[in-house]
């Protein structure tokens, strides 16, 4: 089923994280995103919005990718287990990169758009688990409810993640 996580990320355009604050509390918020192949996605937030001050204190968050206009009973979803931060210096153009080539050239983002000119930051999340949802019903798994299910990528994939490609 791994062939389900590079289509969804990239038939989709906004994830949802879900962070904690240092206290515990949750909080979610739906972001544009770009993917980086799979074990990688990117996406500029303002440094105080909530999500970005509790990356800060807690980088271990979830992310779902999903279509929302899809009928009820036709849902698919990827769930990412990551750790988010924002991207290094010396990674922002290739970021950047990676966020324009899915916007309108009337949107793009320019380096002055990010910190320290702007006020937005890139950030990052490292996948650390992939998921996909299995509705309920699926025949194949004969789950009576929705429910995830972990995937990783094939083993030629995986080996080359891996060796630090």
């Amino acid at each position: 089923m791994w062939e389900a996580v590079p289509r969804l990320l990239a038939e989709n355009l906004y994830m949802v994280i879900g962070t904690t604050n240092d206290d515990g509390r949750p909080w979610v918020a739906p972001v544009f995103f770009a993917a980086d192949g799979e074990h990688r996605v990117v996406w500029v937030s303002a440094p105080e919005s909530w999500h970005s001050r509790n990356i800060a204190v807690r980088p271990d968050v979830a992310i779902t990718v999903f279509d929302s206009h899809a009928p009820v009973g036709g849902a698919e979803a990827l769930y990412l287990e990551v750790t988010a931060a924002p991207v290094a210096d010396d990674d922002r153009a290739a970021a950047l990169a990676l966020l324009n080539a899915r916007l309108p050239a009337a949107k793009h983002l320019v380096p002055d758009d990010l910190e320290p000119a702007g006020p937005m930051r890139l950030y990052q999340a490292t996948v650390t688990q992939h998921y996909v949802l299995i509705r309920g019903g699926d025949e194949r798994f004969d789950n009576v409810t929705d429910a995830r299910l972990p995937v990783t990528p094939p083993r030629a994939a995986r080996e080359h993640q891996e060796q630090g490609s």
